[in-house]
């Protein structure tokens, strides 16, 4: 196998701005970048160790998150054969090729971005 990203295979209408949707296809859900910027942090993670790692995810969100991602084969599923036996997850050769696109969003968050006290006064 291959440690160049796997080129994925996407319809979008327009020509120019395509590669810009077919990104935020990938990205675009609530929890997509934040797992996604978790594994490059901190590797490989086990389910309860991910879900640790992104505090407010619920069991069900992160389990159908992640089962996206590894359809869009951005996260590895890898069965560990230890006592017992557990899941572990990792990114793909192209989840990780998504690192400079999940800083470019921490670094624009952390400049213009302030998190509200209170949800009910976000101006967004």
């Amino acid at each position: 196998m291959s440690d160049e990203p796997e080129r994925l295979t996407m319809w979008c209408a327009g020509e120019e701005w395509c590669p810009i949707t077919a990104t935020a296809t990938l990205v675009g859900k609530k929890w997509h970048p934040v797992i996604v910027h978790r594994l490059l942090v901190n590797g490989p993670l086990g389910f309860n160790a991910l879900k640790e790692e992104v505090d407010g995810i619920s069991s069900k969100v992160l389990s159908d998150s992640l089962d996206d991602l590894g359809e869009k084969r951005l996260v590895n599923r890898e069965i560990v054969n230890d006592k017992p036996v557990r899941v572990e997850y990792s990114l793909t050769a192209t989840g990780e090729s998504l690192e400079p696109v999940i800083l470019a969003m921490r670094d624009w968050g952390t400049e213009y971005v302030s998190p509200a006290e209170d949800p009910d006064s976000a101006t967004v």
